[in-house]
C-alpha cells in the first residue's frame, strides 16, 4: 500500500492509501514514501489545514472497521471545524452508549481527517485521544480550530 509522510505542527504523520481512498493516518514517519496523486493531494490539504482549519476533508476515505464504527465515524466526519459533539450526543444518533462511541473513537484509523478530536465528554471532560501527544494533541487541535476550552 502506498504511503506518504509529512511534517506537521504535532509531529510527523503518515497517510496510507488503498484502492483510491485514504485508509489511515498514523503518527510517525513511514518507511516507504510513494507520491501518488491522492496522497499528494491529502498531504497538501493537511499542510493547508494546519494553517487554516476551517474546511472539511474533500478526498475519499475508506477506514477499515465494523459497521457500528463506520456509523460513528460518519457522524464524526460531519462535525464542522470549530464545533464539538459529546460522546452521548453521538450515541443518541447512532445507538449504543457513550462508552461504545469512545471505543469507536479509539479505533479511528484516520484521526484528524475523521475528526475524533471534536468529540468530547459531558461537562467539559475531554475524554481521550489516540495521537502521540495524547490529550495535548487533542487540546492543540481543538484550539487550532477556535474551540474555547474550559480552564481548570
Amino acid at each position: 500500500m502506498p504511503q506518504l509522510s509529512l511534517h506537521s505542527p504535532i509531529g510527523p504523520l503518515t497517510l496510507t492509501e488503498e484502492d483510491g481512498a485514504i485508509i489511515s493516518l498514523d503518527w510517525g514517519w513511514g518507511r516507504d514514501q510513494t507520491e501518488t496523486p491522492l496522497l499528494c493531494q491529502a498531504r497538501d490539504w493537511l499542510d493547508s489545514w494546519f494553517d487554516s482549519p476551517q474546511k472539511q476533508f474533500p478526498l475519499p476515505l475508506k477506514p477499515h472497521g465494523t459497521a457500528y464504527q463506520k456509523k460513528v465515524w460518519a457522524v464524526v466526519s460531519a462535525i464542522p471545524p470549530g464545533e464539538t459533539l459529546t460522546y452521548k450526543q453521538i450515541s443518541e444518533k447512532v445507538g449504543g452508549s457513550p462508552r461504545s462511541v469512545g471505543q469507536a473513537m479509539g479505533a479511528n484509523p484516520i484521526p484528524i481527517l475523521i475528526p475524533c478530536h471534536r468529540v468530547v465528554g459531558a461537562g467539559g471532560n475531554l475524554g481521550g485521544y489516540s495521537g502521540d501527544g495524547g490529550l495535548e494533541d487533542k487540546i492543540w487541535l481543538l484550539e487550532l480550530e477556535g474551540v474555547v476550552l474550559p480552564r481548570k
